[in-house]
């Protein structure tokens, strides 16, 4: 099972995806396997984290601002090379284990889309199989 899912974004920020991506193993039935997560857009990106404390994935933004400015001599027309390079550098998938029916995440762990060049229509997948 494929299942695609939607996200209006704003500006550059990270959503926290985790519940949704929970809701597709639980809905697939599979209790002991692999969950496939992915991005189809060059300006965005998929990563786990801390979800505990909010300014975890602020202090991620500021470190990706600061080691990929907006550069004037960037010669992409449509202005978002930073964007470009950020969503290149986190990555647009992640495999989850999934145990008893549940992604396996580490206490402080979450599921994040990464919108480096909003405001957009987003979509992402998430594929669960059974191993």
């Amino acid at each position: 099972m494929i299942k695609t899912l939607t996200l209006q974004t704003e500006d550059e920020q990270f959503y926290d995806i985790t519940q949704k991506v929970e809701e597709a193993v639980r809905e697939s039935g599979i209790q002991e396997g692999i969950c496939i997560l992915f991005c189809p857009h060059t300006t965005a990106a998929i990563t786990i984290n801390e979800n505990a404390d909010a300014d975890v994935t602020k202090d991620i933004l500021l470190g990706l601002r600061k080691a990929f400015p907006s550069r004037t001599e960037f010669r992409h027309m449509e202005g978002n090379s930073d964007a470009h390079l950020k969503a290149s550098c986190i990555g647009t998938s992640e495999t989850l284990v999934v145990k008893k029916g549940r992604l396996l995440l580490g206490t402080w762990q979450g599921v994040y889309f990464c919108e480096f060049d909003g405001p957009r229509q987003r979509t992402y997948y998430v594929k669960v199989m059974q191993g």
